[in-house]
């Protein structure tokens, strides 16, 4: 067991801790990497405060999951990450065929009513569906009506190879609601708007919005789940059971 300098011999769990606590203090630890990357020069904070030191973005990569260098790369990790959460992958070759998908996903669930929010990606998709439809607008939809609906349909701002994760926005979904409470989310995206990684997705999201960020942003990672409860992977926990994701092109 190693001594730490300041503790107590009795043990003292709270003496222990704050032993731990001015070692870390009077200690600094390395930052990582600092052999390849410099850290940026620190500024002046408020009060003349300084602030924390920052690591350039590739310092971190060697830590992350990988996201692909190329785009065939980052489709494939993407198709695989996406397989591993549980979400439901389609190929489609244009936004005629992505219409004809979702009709039938909603014929062979009986689907009674789906929701959505008007997008130039899922504006088509609207012709395939043979049941009933209701619009999601901003700040203007009943919650009751849209939680009644079997699925909801919206577009993404991008897809994240790295983590299997889709960005959705205020912009693509009409706010937070649609993607939450319909039991399935069906995301419909180009193969374009793929990225490799969670930064990447931030960048991309705010060159196509010229510079002006949407006033919601949301990472979606698979299906809504919880595994509190004797960590028995529950779906569905608190919000959509199934995500499925159509991939355009």
């Amino acid at each position: 067991m190693t001594t730490v300098p300041g503790a107590r011999r009795d043990g003292s769990a709270r003496e222990t801790i704050l032993a731990r606590v001015r070692e870390a203090l009077r200690v600094p630890a390395p930052l990582p990497h600092l052999n390849s990357h410099a850290p940026a020069p620190a500024t002046p904070g408020p009060r003349g405060l300084p602030q924390l030191t920052v690591l350039p973005e590739q310092a971190a990569r060697p830590w992350l999951p990988d996201g692909g260098e190329t785009p065939d790369e980052q489709l494939s990790i993407l198709v695989e990450n996406l397989g591993k959460l549980r979400a439901l992958v389609h190929r489609v070759p244009d936004l005629t065929a992505a219409a004809d998908l979702v009709g039938t996903l909603a014929r062979e669930r009986d689907w009674k009513q789906v929701a959505w929010h008007d997008h130039p990606l899922v504006a088509p998709l609207r012709a395939g569906i043979p049941c009933g439809t209701y619009e999601v607008r901003p700040h203007a939809f009943d919650k009751s009506a849209l939680e009644a609906c079997d699925a909801g349909i919206t577009a993404c701002e991008a897809l994240v190879a790295q983590t299997g994760s889709i960005l959705v926005s205020s912009a693509t979904c009409g706010g937070r609601a649609l993607s939450i409470l319909p039991h399935v989310h069906v995301v419909v995206a180009t193969c374009d708007q793929i990225v490799g990684t969670l930064g990447d997705a931030l960048h991309f999201c705010q060159a196509r919005a010229d510079g002006r960020m949407p006033s919601m942003l949301s990472f979606i990672t698979g299906p809504s789940r919880t595994g509190d409860i004797e960590r028995i992977l529950v779906l569905g926990a608190h919000g959509p059971k199934e995500l499925v994701v159509i991939l355009v092109g």
